[in-house]
């Protein structure tokens, strides 16, 4: 017997993403984490633009803009001298079809509660020290064996989504190569540290060894960076002699440290996102070096796009469309994975427009229509832009588990189509047919299975 439609495996970003898109589709799920508590640590603080304008259709980016920063400016040292200062990249103005340009700083952990927050509002929550230890599934379900306080008890989803890490059971159970290399040149150490003594209007750093202390936004804490370090740090004490040690400065004085790991750049990928009514997503199915502020976006934009798919297949939809998550997921991971990798490379802090995550397109995949004979640069695929529409925004229309069909009768601004166009933009948010022939969309949306009530019409006639 199905007690749940779902079972999400790990409570990290990913899964608490996903858990949110199917609450609020009516979807029933189960959320476990084997941890006897939630993660402590800023780990990854970094959320780009396209994974903000994920959480405003979800309903949490003025929480998320609440308990942040933006970035702050670069100082670089030689000692106590002032010898270079900065933006982490160029900063871009709000616009018409981008509203969120930038990344914004928050600790990951508080991304976490905020979205576990959210889910509350759906009346969901995560069940803790909940390990999956044994997995079954056939034509028509998935069991699975999950550890409770020492006890074993077997239960029965629909589908089973493993967004349990790089190191946790799922994709182990399902047989998945995992594709890669552990860089065992790099060495990183991470922590979060209270300081006295130092400005939080600055992201300090000194090189030679490389040092960063930068201050988290929403919190009284400065993320502690050092790389390759020359012995074992693993107590404040350690930490406090090591930094004053290299920078020669003692102006300044850590005080308080509340999380510490180290990592090395492990840059792997599993080989399937899908076996049959199992699903890997986040670092589950890739995992990345902290270079260039990537993995967690990945992984919530893998929810992301997951969640849709899952409560229309649930609800009748084609199977097939299910296995469209691989097929457009993987080759982004891939390619995600690999900007990571060179940035690491590099060894540069320069971002740019590429890991603000606004430009990654599905125009190869299988959900694009676009059968105009002389498409323009906005095609199927692509992330559908925000823009002014009837005294409110696109993205207020978009905002809700529906699909939305647009009709143009006028100027298109961002929307580089004719008027007489319609373009039906996913419930992801990017461009699943873009034709002047209303046939095309009715055949497209007869063939995922969509009904006509999922779709939402509107007619633009002013710039976009």
């Amino acid at each position: 017997m199905v007690v749940a439609d779902v079972l999400i495996v790990g409570a990290g970003p990913t899964g608490l993403t996903l858990a949110v898109d199917l609450a609020r589709r009516g979807v029933t799920y189960r959320i476990v984490d084997k941890e006897p508590r939630f993660a402590a640590g800023s780990r990854g603080r970094g959320v780009q633009p396209r994974t903000l304008e994920v959480f405003d259709d979800l309903g949490l980016v003025d929480a998320v803009f609440a308990h942040g920063s933006d970035y702050p400016p670069m100082r670089a040292y030689q000692g106590g001298e002032i010898v270079w200062q900065g933006a982490l990249g160029e900063r871009a103005d709000p616009a018409p079809d981008v509203p969120y340009p930038n990344a914004w700083m928050i600790p990951q952990w508080r991304t976490a509660a905020l979205l576990r927050d959210r889910l509350a509002q759906f009346g969901g929550r995560v069940e803790l020290g909940t390990e999956l230890v044994g997995l079954e599934q056939d034509a028509d379900g998935v069991t699975v064996t999950l550890s409770q306080g020492g006890r074993s008890g077997r239960a029965r989803f629909a589908y089973v989504v493993g967004a349990d890490g790089g190191k946790g059971p799922t994709r182990r159970l399902l047989g998945v190569p995992f594709e890669g290399v552990t860089r065992d040149d790099v060495r990183v150490l991470v922590a979060d540290v209270h300081v006295t003594g130092l400005d939080r209007d600055h992201w300090h750093l000194w090189r030679e060894p490389m040092i960063g202390l930068c201050p988290l936004g929403g919190t009284d804490s400065f993320q502690l960076t050092i790389a390759d370090p020359d012995r074992e740090l693993a107590t404040l004490e350690d930490l406090v002699v090591y930094v004053g040690e290299k920078t020669g400065r003692t102006d300044f004085r850590l005080d308080g440290l509340t999380w510490l790991t180290e990592w090395r750049p492990n840059i792997r990928m599993a080989t399937r996102f899908q076996v049959g009514r199992v699903v890997l997503a986040g670092d589950a199915a890739h995992v990345h070096p902290p270079t260039g502020g990537q993995g967690l976006n990945t992984g919530v934009q893998d929810a992301y796009n997951l969640g849709w798919k899952l409560a229309a297949v649930l609800g009748g939809a084609p199977v097939s469309l299910l296995e469209t998550y691989e097929r457009e997921r993987l080759p982004i991971a891939a390619h995600v994975l690999g900007l990571s990798e060179r940035l690491l490379d590099e060894r540069t802090m320069a971002r740019g427009h590429e890991e603000r995550q606004l430009g990654l397109t599905y125009r190869q995949g299988p959900l694009a229509v676009d059968d105009r004979p002389r498409p323009g640069s906005l095609r199927a695929g692509d992330r559908a832009p925000d823009g002014p529409w009837a005294g409110k925004t696109l993205f207020d229309l978009f905002r809700g588990p529906h699909w939305t069909l647009l009709e143009f009768t006028g100027p298109v601004g961002a929307y580089d189509v004719r008027p007489g166009t319609w373009v039906l933009v996913r419930p992801d948010g990017y461009l699943g047919v873009v034709t002047r022939d209303r046939a095309t969309v009715d055949a497209y949306l007869g063939n995922i299975g969509c009904a006509r009530g999922e779709v939402v019409p509107a007619v633009v006639t002013a710039a976009v």
